[in-house]
């Protein structure tokens, strides 16, 4: 730790000439320092470059600047707002804005200093295949998806991205950035490929499995049998010889018992779909750039697994809903994963080819019920309510401003205006404006 603003001094933003006084450091990597500083009375975040990074990477300060110019692509940026310079010391910076400290990193979630839900772990997992599209969307790559430069709030899922920096535009040579070892795609390792938006989706893979699983999909029986984690070791385990830990026709790299059991007791929680898209990952995609999962398939299953959500009646854990599970045993679910006790489904609202399990605290919005606001969780339409006589009734609450219609399995129709319920009767249908779903168990 080097501390190049030790002494606490003041710069100044290059564009607005506004004083930036640094206030305390918060942390290095192999580009520079952060530093909490304070801009004309607002508090930010200063990012100070070593100068003997700028040899590494001379565009550095050309890529800063289209970032300023241009608008982040969505709020979970922490874009840059400035660059920083002062003429007395050497290099520069650039400003951006300062993550609140109850954003976590994903290496507190693998040392377990934290323990989200599963829920914000989906929400997480949305929010960051969401983020990376709305870059990708603007021909941008990131270039260094990685743990280390993702937060989430671990009370809600909500994600913040830093260090974009190295964002560049996609195919573009410039940046000396190839990313993070073990979140390299196999053809960067072989050095076979510079970063792109094809490479930043193996990354994104690495990343959701790491937060889903705590564990690299990768690093099975093969690393564990490595005696010197050394450059060459790690380039035929990400590079050369890559194979899947749940590859399902080579099962030569399997997570081994007793040293990667992380692997193996969350595989197995979660619902066949996301299985099957981590094996397209690893499998096709690891082989061929073009086969990648893309974002908006990871954000259709990530929304899913938040609607797959159950909840153990006897240890309140999560699970998760698995129509191929209930398929294989005749309509019984997997005893739950916490504490091996019956799972008993909850009503569920089945609205096209989606399906919502209506637990105690399960609220719709608008993507749910409009199929032209894709993703669109700005405010619930509706939430599951328990009767305020009988707390034995529960009912699915109209919190949009329309009034919906209802038809009971017996052909009963009736209006359910805003602020009402609906009971949670099976074969209950109701028409939700733009769609229609029912309730079924």
């Amino acid at each position: 730790m080097n501390e190049i603003l030790q002494s606490r001094p003041t710069v100044h933003a290059e564009s607005s000439g506004l004083p930036c006084t640094v206030e305390r450091f918060l942390g290095s990597g192999g580009q520079g320092e952060v530093y909490q500083a304070n801009l004309n009375g607002q508090p930010v975040a200063l990012k100070w470059y070593f100068p003997h990074y700028l040899k590494q990477d001379p565009n550095i300060r050309d890529r800063i600047e289209t970032a300023i110019q241009s608008s982040p692509p969505s709020d979970r940026f922490l874009w840059p707002m400035d660059l920083t310079s002062e003429p007395a010391i050497e290099s520069f910076g650039y400003i951006m804005p300062l993550r609140e400290p109850h954003y976590k990193g994903i290496i507190d979630l693998m040392k377990r200093r934290i323990e989200p839900t599963f829920h914000s772990l989906a929400t997480a997992g949305f929010e960051l295949t969401d983020s990376f599209f709305q870059l990708h969307a603007k021909g941008l790559c990131y270039r260094d998806i990685s743990w280390g430069n993702v937060f989430f709030d671990p009370d809600n899922g909500h994600v913040l991205i830093c260090d974009n920096d190295n964002v560049d535009v996609d195919q573009t040579q410039s940046s000396g950035v190839l990313g993070t070892p073990r979140f390299m795609a196999p053809e960067i390792v072989r050095g076979e490929a510079k970063p792109s938006t094809k490479t930043d989706l193996f990354s994104l893979a690495v990343l959701l499995f790491y937060m889903l699983m705590v564990h690299h999909p990768l690093e099975g029986r093969k690393e564990a049998q490595i005696h010197a984690f050394d450059l060459p070791a790690m380039t035929k385990l990400y590079g050369t010889e890559p194979t899947f830990i749940f590859d399902p026709n080579d099962d030569s790299n399997r997570p081994v018992p007793g040293y990667q059991d992380n692997a193996l007791i969350y595989w197995q929680i979660y619902p066949q779909f996301l299985r099957e898209l981590f094996i397209k990952a690893f499998t096709d995609g690891l082989q061929d750039p073009n086969s990648r999962v893309q974002e908006t398939e990871w954000r259709i299953a990530m929304v899913r697994l938040r609607d797959s959500i159950i909840y153990c009646p006897h240890c309140k854990a999560e699970n998760f809903y698995d129509v191929e599970v209930l398929k294989a045993s005749g309509g019984k679910p997997n005893p739950c994963w916490s504490c091996q006790g019956e799972i008993r489904l909850p009503s569920r609202l089945r609205i096209g080819k989606n399906t919502i399990m209506l637990n105690y605290d399960t609220q719709l919005f608008p993507h749910h019920v409009d199929n032209h606001k894709l993703f669109d969780f700005s405010q619930p339409v509706a939430a599951v309510t328990r009767h305020p006589t009988n707390s034995k009734i529960w009912g699915l609450k109209n919190l949009s401003e329309d009034k919906w219609v209802t038809t009971s399995a017996d052909g009963m129709v009736k209006d359910v205006e805003p602020g009402r319920s609906v009971t949670l009767a099976v074969g209950t249908k109701i028409n939700l404006g733009k769609v229609e779903g029912e309730i079924r168990l």
